[in-house]
């Protein structure tokens, strides 16, 4: 896992662009605390920080080769691919020599090899970039599911590129500007494929092969979303799934550094840890388990609409049955409410995502495993592959005309254009935004002949989520665990896993009337009863009273600064009245409006974005 950036400019000498590329590289340090590196020559600069994972003291980047054409084809590359192996002994029968036993030198040979084509083979998480002097042009590759970011920004003679925003931001030719289409993706809670919130800026997208030459920029799908008939029965699916899932922990447990899970004690992360266990158990090795927990909640825990029981009990139970090397990280409100905290992660994330405590615990969570491993396994992505989420079987949010997991989101959050100065929130129109994203993704869905209606439907809403709402996640999970050097794989997005189960109907999917059915039967074995039988319980956040009176203290730090812009977007008497409320822990829309507050606020001061505002 590293971070990736570049510079590609046909009208320059960018030898001369040492500080830039230095400064560009350079920020992307958190992503690869192990090694640095850059390649100049002549119009092409890339910069490289790595975070060694496979073949330490190899697979140093940006690596390079001569071609027998006479032209070096350079590469930086950040991700895994997790059939390297087979790659490998692929192209030592077509003549290829290696003298690492990197990934990284498989997938840039494999280039030389393929071209872009190199992307049908890979079986990874994975994002990169390749100079090709032969041709010169770039060629940037993106892995199917989004799960390594990737972004660029045309320039008037190239490119800049780079792992997160903020490298292409420390260019001086990236101007840090966001207009109000950027301010409508940065309070949508939907992800618009390609879109990058900064004016000018592009997302390279999943499944996406970007080339960049001298007559332009052509973008070129390798991969989407396809719908097929599933002609297996329930038997036949259920071990097909069980087949999958083995062989994608197998491949992801591949490390030459420390790695464990992250277990919360649902479904998902239990089986995906239940199976590492045993999997590591039979050559003789114990698996490492995290989980985030808050003083005090589990003794206290009261339920509420999204959360019916706390994580820890489940926690243990599963880490007592696989006989993992278990630890819960146990955080107070103090440490979630921490400024200093809170500004880390606007920085990982390069915007104000308003999650609050759900972010600031998800990075200790990560700083504190980043103490004992540099890998970790994760259940994301299981619930919007296998159908997980409540609104998968609310009735009002499959028939909405709308993203379903907004109609929920509203319900418990509510509408957060409420905290917006009343111009702001007519100039953002957010519901016609919306509506017009969704009807286009809608359309790129393709209906199965003979599909029933109701069946139709809700491959919809797992379309949706799919390419809408699992890259929201992605993107967190890639950029708050790669703050602290910390490289999370996913192997609920094997594609193959996905393009299996997107394709079973939801009769098969949900065949016991329960979310994830096919998962849990196939992983049956695995489970303690008490995890079998738990209803879905979302990603924890704290219910200490306390913490939403940190907000409303640092709220009122902010209202002590009456000029400070974000009054150019929140209305400052909602602010008011937000911090003299006894009502600001007692619900989710009042504190998620303090938290989404003070994000734009220290977002501002971080980035010093231009806001076009009506």
């Amino acid at each position: 896992m590293c971070g990736i950036t570049g510079w590609i400019s046909y009208q320059r000498d960018l030898r001369r662009e040492h500080t830039t590329v230095d400064a560009m590289t350079e920020t992307m340090a958190c992503r690869g605390p192990d090694a640095r590196g850059t390649w100049v020559h002549g119009p092409v600069a890339l910069g490289h920080r790595r975070l060694a994972i496979i073949d330490l003291p190899g697979g140093k980047q940006p690596m390079s080769t001569e071609t027998p054409e006479r032209g070096a084809v350079a590469m930086v590359y950040s991700g895994e691919v997790y059939n390297f192996t087979e790659l490998r002994a692929e192209l030592a029968t077509r003549g290829h020599r290696f003298t690492t036993t990197s990934d990284t030198e498989v997938v840039l040979h494999g280039y030389l090899e393929w071209g872009a084509g190199i992307a049908d083979r890979l079986n990874g998480m994975y994002a990169f970039a390749i100079w090709d002097s032969r041709e010169q042009k770039l060629v940037m590759i993106r892995d199917r599911m989004g799960i390594k970011p990737l972004y660029y920004y045309p320039t008037h003679d190239g490119v800049l590129f780079g792992s997160e925003p903020k490298a292409i931001l420390a260019n001086p030719l990236a101007e840090r500007r966001v207009s109000l289409d950027g301010l409508r993706e940065v309070f949508a809670f939907v992800k618009t494929p390609g879109h990058a919130v900064w004016e000018g800026m592009r997302e390279v997208e999943p499944g996406t092969v970007v080339t960049v030459g001298p007559s332009g920029i052509r973008t070129d799908v390798y991969w989407r979303l396809r719908t097929e008939p599933h002609t297996d029965d329930k038997e036949t699916s259920i071990a097909r799934v069980r087949d999958l899932l083995e062989d994608t922990v197998r491949r992801q447990l591949v490390s030459d550094v420390p790695r464990c899970t992250l277990l919360s004690g649902g479904l998902d992360s239990s089986a995906m840890t239940a199976l590492a266990a045993r999997q590591l158990g039979a050559v003789g090795e114990s698996v490492r388990s995290f989980a985030v927990d808050f003083v005090g909640q589990t003794e206290n825990f009261v339920p509420d609409p999204l959360r019916a029981t706390p994580d820890t009990p489940y926690v243990h139970d599963v880490a007592a049955l696989a006989g993992t090397e278990h630890q819960d990280i146990v955080l107070d409100s103090q440490q979630l409410a921490d400024p200093e905290v809170r500004a880390k992660v606007i920085r990982a994330r390069d915007l104000p995502a308003g999650l609050g405590d759900m972010d600031s615990s998800l990075y200790l969570l990560f700083r504190a495993i980043r103490e004992h491993s540099t890998v970790a396994l994760s259940g994301e992505s299981a619930d919007e592959v296998f159908g997980g989420y409540q609104q998968f079987f609310d009735e009002k949010a499959r028939a909405a005309d709308n993203f379903p997991w907004l109609v929920r989101y509203d319900r418990h959050f509510g509408d957060y254009e409420g905290i917006l100065v009343d111009t702001v929130a007519k100039a953002l129109n957010m519901e016609a935004y919306l509506r017009d994203n969704y009807r286009k993704a809608v359309s790129l869905v393709e209906r199965l002949d003979g599909e029933s209606d109701f069946e139709n439907r809700m491959r919809v809403i797992s379309h949706l989520h799919l390419t809408r709402f699992v890259r929201i996640l992605l993107d967190r999970k890639d950029r708050v665990s790669m703050a602290v050097g910390l490289e999370v794989r996913v192997p609920y997005c094997d594609h193959r896993l996905v393009e299996y189960v997107y394709n079973a109907p939801w009769a098969l999917k949900s065949f016991d009337g329960r979310e994830k059915s096919l998962l849990r039967e196939a992983t049956a074995d695995l489970l303690p009863r008490s995890v079998y039988d738990r209803v879905k319980s979302p990603y924890p956040s704290t219910q200490d009273l306390k913490y939403a009176i940190a907000l409303q203290e640092n709220a009122k730090d902010l209202l002590a600064e009456p000029s400070h812009p974000v009054f150019d977007l929140v209305s400052r008497a909602w602010l008011q009245d937000a911090v003299r409320s006894d009502h600001a822990g007692t619900t989710f829309a009042s504190r998620h409006g303090l938290e989404r507050t003070l994000d734009l606020a220290l977002w501002m001061d971080m980035y010093r974005p231009t806001v076009e505002l009506p």
